[in-house]
């Protein structure tokens, strides 16, 4: 049975591959599943197509994300946190923080997307990546400084 594969499949392939299957294993799990569908002419014709606006869109968005991996690079975020002594933090700055400041400075960007591998927690100047697009990381400049 041949099928068009609607998602990556590690042990099978990519999305858009059209691949041999044994019949059960296509009828029976991948297109119940909605991990494949059926290899038709009119299916391959109709998938090619999504293909086709799909890959337009990709380029679309790396392009609005090559802009914001710009912006983000010329701007600096500054967060002011309750210290004690040895610049030690109350509490901690998190990805949540980050994104609240970016929002302020007039950038929005989801917070899952800040590759802030642990909280800070003291003061200084941090450099945390952001990645907006797979192969497009932004470097922010996070300020931490005493309220």
């Amino acid at each position: 049975m041949k099928v068009i594969l609607t998602e990556d499949i590690p042990s099978l392939g990519k999305i858009g591959d059209v691949i041999q299957v044994a019949d059960g294993y296509g009828r029976n799990f991948l297109i119940p599943q909605g991990k494949a569908i059926l290899a038709t002419s009119q299916s391959v014709k109709k998938f090619e197509h999504q293909k086709q606006l799909l890959k337009q869109k990709a380029g679309k968005d790396k392009k609005e994300a090559e802009k914001l991996a710009r912006k983000l690079e010329e701007v600096s975020c500054t967060i002011a946190m309750a210290a004690g002594e040895g610049d030690k933090l109350f509490g901690a700055v998190t990805s949540l923080d980050i994104e609240a400041a970016l929002k302020n400075e007039g950038v929005t960007v989801d917070r899952k997307k800040i590759l802030l591998e642990e909280p800070i927690k003291s003061l200084g100047i941090y450099t945390v990546p952001i990645k907006l697009n797979p192969g497009i990381t932004a470097n922010l400049k996070v300020w931490v400084v005493k309220s």
